[in-house]
């Protein structure tokens, strides 16, 4: 999964027509790392979505901004708005995922 790196990147990430997931996350979060493990698979599953992954304590502003208080935490976006948001306490299984992937179906 690509990595965000500026600023810049995530407005232009975000604009898109399609959906765009963004895994906001830390480098010492124990939580990011098991996701990591299996969310491959996940967007495997998903060819249709775009996914990147974002440090949240680097970018603090644009957290604050959408309102990530844990993580991992995926945001989903299209057309510069947040559509949905996966908070933490509910992203740590492929099966808790993948659920949340398959309800932003009926926002396309």
């Amino acid at each position: 999964m690509e990595r965000i790196e500026s600023q810049q990147q995530y407005q232009e990430l975000i604009q898109g027509d399609g959906l765009t997931v963004i895994k906001f996350d830390a480098t010492w979060c124990p939580d990011c790392k098991t996701l990591d493990k299996f969310i491959g698979g996940i967007i495997e599953e998903h060819p249709d979505k775009e996914f990147y992954a974002m440090d949240a304590e680097q970018f603090l502003p644009i957290a604050e901004e959408n309102q990530v208080r844990g993580i991992p935490s995926l945001l989903v976006f299209r057309d510069g708005e947040k559509i949905a948001h996966l908070h933490s306490k509910f992203a740590k299984t492929p099966a808790q995922i993948s659920a949340y992937l398959e309800t932003l179906e009926s926002k396309v």
